[in-house]
């Protein structure tokens, strides 16, 4: 074998998509100096290429091993080092494609890749690829990812705690719609649901940020009555019976179309009108109207007058329910009217309108009828308030949100946005003029194997049909273990930082070619921040570091400096605020 300075080994063995390569005596020290650079040979998750006339094959060690021979004629034993290596790509030329069109032969030599390889693999081949990072082998090495595969196919960002998970995830979008700190993309439309308020501070600059309980932020106002009707009645009643979800559906239908009139809606037919349009209703009416016909008790023998108390007819607008006499012995006057029988439930779904935790859903500002049935703002106000701004990020910080609701809250916003997707696919305002992303933080919390919930039938609508309507989804989780597997096997694009747990290593390997298990063995010793990239975004299973953010530009996640703050000195400490603050349901700023 003639010497080259870039020499690894020989095929000796091929096998489906993977070839054995024996290394060369020249490699076996593991460190080659090469224009001033050291080459560390064999490491997983590197790059070799094995050269076939004009064509180029490229592939990622996945193995590498020793084992003793025995030279029988010799009587001496000697050690063979060898590695495994998956084939991803070839290039002819300038030109580098993902697959391969012909295999190598035994005896093949396999070189290792030094940096102008490296460029020629890695360089964007198209305008819809943005940079995210460095290689791990080499940092003069830019990754990028394809923009549209990103989004169309959707993608998971997956790692333990304290991997660089919510860092990664801020740098990631960071780079999708910056370039030098600047907006390269002003129509992008991202919509990041952060469960623990973590996002505003890394994407303040370019998001706009709703909360469920403001400080600095817009209020997230989510109208009740664009949540599925059942799905509501199922939260303010407690699991009422067929007869009674009726009841209340007819009403919801009856007050639609009252609004109808009253907005001044146009181009809609009243009898098209059903319990799941999206139009407003009056709930506390629907409440009082209910209350009424169940325990009403009537003045005469024909029933036309009602038998209300002193002072009894109530008021719908404050939660004041009718009160009626009793009814009378035998057949004397107030005759009996209503059965009773939705007590229970009326007095449970009252006890929702008043509870101030859910003001955002069942008091939602401009978008809550008044007494009259009117609105200040209708739908489309809320649509171009969500995702019509300026800017090309949208967070909506949950943190707030009752975490026992959050699968019916979330899945009702993931609901309201998906139909507009789907009505409004032909329109330059839909999804598919302007394709929507919407990245899942803490994903396991709502998206669980055994999770019921909209958030979670929502979210597998989205995997499975959001590509034709033009909205993709980036899930980002902990615990890969924990999500539905309809959900994550429809991520085309998997980045998975450390992952330490072997259960949830198993569900990243699954995702993967069996070829590149050694890659994936891996996770639990990459550094913070750096990730394995594979799937139909990446050109290649990538091991990238992410882009360092700006000093103030870190999310609101980092690890609390316990040594330092157990060595200051006990000062003035005031319960009384902390109370306060937990009263209110406010976040307050440290002195």
């Amino acid at each position: 074998m003639t010497a080259q300075p870039t020499i690894l080994g020989i095929v000796t063995g091929v096998s489906s998509s993977s070839v054995s390569v024996d290394l060369a005596i020249s490699v076996e020290s593991g460190i080659v100096v090469l224009e001033g650079r050291n080459y560390r040979i064999g490491q997983v998750g590197s790059f070799v290429k094995i050269p076939l006339g004009y064509n180029h094959l490229y592939g990622v060690i996945s193995e590498s091993n020793e084992s003793s021979t025995v030279d029988l004629k010799a009587g001496l034993s000697k050690d063979r080092k060898w590695i495994k290596v998956e084939l991803v790509g070839e290039s002819l030329g300038d030109s580098f494609d993902r697959g391969i069109s012909e295999y190598p032969s035994i005896g093949d030599q396999v070189h290792f890749v030094v940096d102008s390889d490296l460029k020629n693999i890695f360089k964007k081949s198209s305008k819809s690829q943005f940079n995210i990072g460095r290689l791990s082998s080499s940092e003069g090495i830019g990754v990028s990812l394809d923009l549209d595969k990103l989004i169309a196919r959707h993608s998971a960002v997956l790692g333990s705690t304290g991997s660089g998970k919510s860092t990664s995830t801020a740098s990631l979008l960071r780079s999708i719609v910056l370039r030098d700190e600047k907006v390269a993309l002003p129509s992008a439309r991202i919509l990041l649901i952060d469960i623990h308020g973590e996002y505003a501070s890394a994407l303040k600059d370019v998001a706009k940020v709703f909360s469920v309980l403001p400080s600095n932020e817009n209020q997230l106002y989510i109208p009740y009555w664009c949540v599925s009707p059942d799905k509501l009645l199922e939260f303010l009643c407690n699991n009422p019976n067929e007869s009674q979800k009726s009841q209340f559906l007819d009403k919801a239908v009856d007050d639609k179309k009252y609004s109808i009139i009253k907005n001044d809606i146009a181009g809609i037919d009243p009898a098209k009108v059903t319990s799941s349009t999206p139009l407003p209703y009056r709930i506390r009416k629907m409440w009082y109207d209910l209350s009424y016909e169940d325990g009403i008790n009537w003045q005469d023998l024909n029933m036309t007058v009602p038998a209300y108390a002193v002072g009894g007819e109530g008021d719908f607008s404050n939660l004041i329910g009718p009160k009626f006499q009793p009814p009378g012995p035998g057949a004397s006057l107030p005759k009996k009217g209503g059965s009773g029988v939705m007590k229970r439930q009326l007095e449970m779904m009252r006890s929702r309108l008043i509870d101030t935790q859910y003001s955002f859903l069942l008091e939602p500002g401009p978008w809550n009828p008044d007494a009259d049935g009117k609105v200040e703002k209708d739908l489309d106000d809320l649509i171009e308030d969500w995702i019509g701004h300026e800017k090309p990020i949208t967070i909506f910080d949950l943190s707030g949100m009752p975490s026992a609701r959050l699968s019916l809250l979330l899945g009702s916003v993931l609901d309201l946005i998906f139909e507009a997707a789907i009505w409004g696919r032909n329109l330059k305002e839909g999804m598919r003029h302007r394709p929507l992303l919407v990245v899942l933080e803490e994903a396991h919390r709502y998206l669980g194997k055994a999770e019921p919930g909209l958030a979670k039938e929502m979210v597998q609508r989205i995997a499975k049909e959001g590509r034709k309507f033009g909205v993709g989804a980036m899930i980002v989780s902990q615990r890969p273990s924990e999500i539905d597997e309809t959900i994550l096997s429809q991520c085309g694009t998997i980045i998975s930082l450390r992952i330490n747990n072997t259960t949830d290593r198993g569900i990243v390997k699954a995702a993967m070619s069996e070829g590149l298990a050694g890659i994936i063995d891996s996770l639990p010793v990459l550094r913070t921040g750096e990730a394995i990239i594979v799937g139909e975004a990446a050109q290649l299973p990538t091991r990238c570091r992410f882009d360092m953010l700006p000093e103030d530009k870190y999310p609101n996640s980092s690890d609390p400096k316990i040594a330092e703050r157990w060595g200051e000195p006990v000062g003035n400490e005031i319960y009384a605020d902390l109370v306060a603050a937990w009263r209110n349901q406010e976040t307050k700023q440290k002195d």
